[in-house]
């Protein structure tokens, strides 16, 4: 599997992610106007659900990461076993990835009859959600390799998918725990949108989350197991190349 199919897999799958979360907020606020809590219940299921199915369609492809800091982690924690991705790979996937998101907030934009592009005024600017974003990026990751390290990704699917659905209700942030999302999410003021200056805390916060989960899984689970690539799910080969 060539890295331009993976990478390509990798922005699609990051697309129709990010028009999921936008587009079923928008739906939400539409259906179940001034009813905040419904109106999360609403994204939050939409998006458990689409990000279950999107796994399914692209792991086999590209493992169907949609999240740099997931891939970075791959690529850092592979290194000593040359498992995971490669260098080169991790700048494909990144780029991919956050393209793909900003591709998916206009597509959502665009189905809901908004401006393709509308910059989002709603800012989310406290200790309490870089916080939030921190724990809930850590956990997601942890969640991955862990799996992957216990060959048992091919639950993978099921279990993100239930992780972010509950981190919507038990994370103050509402989980973004993705920085190529957060920047995607920036394009639309909608339910669903960050104002850009509330961003690089955000991705200041999902970093350290995958960083303390980098350290977590190298207590937990050292050493790699023959799936230990599988991440997130079970996947085609990788092209060899440099790391």
């Amino acid at each position: 599997m060539t890295l331009a199919r993976r990478a390509s897999a990798e922005f699609t799958g990051t697309a129709l992610l990010v028009a999921a979360v936008v587009g079923s907020g928008i739906a939400a606020t539409r259906l179940s106007p001034h009813q905040v809590g419904l109106q999360l219940l609403e994204n939050a299921v939409a998006t458990a659900l689409a990000l279950t199915a999107l796994i399914l369609t692209f792991g086999p492809v590209s493992g169907a990461h949609f999240n740099p800091v997931v891939s970075a982690v791959d690529w850092w924690l592979g290194r000593p076993a040359r498992t995971g991705l490669t260098g080169r790979d991790l700048l494909a996937y990144t780029l991919a990835q956050t393209a793909g998101a900003v591709g998916g907030a206009i597509l959502a934009n665009l189905m809901f009859g908004l401006p393709a592009i509308s910059v989002a005024t709603t800012a989310r600017s406290s200790s309490n959600l870089w916080l939030a974003e921190t724990v809930a990026t850590g956990g997601l990751v942890l969640l991955i390799v862990a799996l992957a390290r216990s060959g048992r990704a091919v639950t993978a699917p099921a279990a993100v998918g239930a992780y972010i659905g509950a981190a919507y209700w038990w994370t103050s942030s509402t989980s973004f725990a993705n920085p190529a999302v957060t920047i995607g999410r920036m394009f639309s003021d909608t339910f669903a949108g960050i104002a850009p200056a509330s961003t690089p805390a955000f991705l200041a916060a999902q970093l350290a989350g995958g960083l303390l989960a980098g350290a977590a899984i190298a207590w937990w689970y050292p050493g790699t197991a023959p799936t230990a690539a599988d991440v997130v799910v079970p996947h085609a080969e990788q092209e060899a190349a440099p790391r």
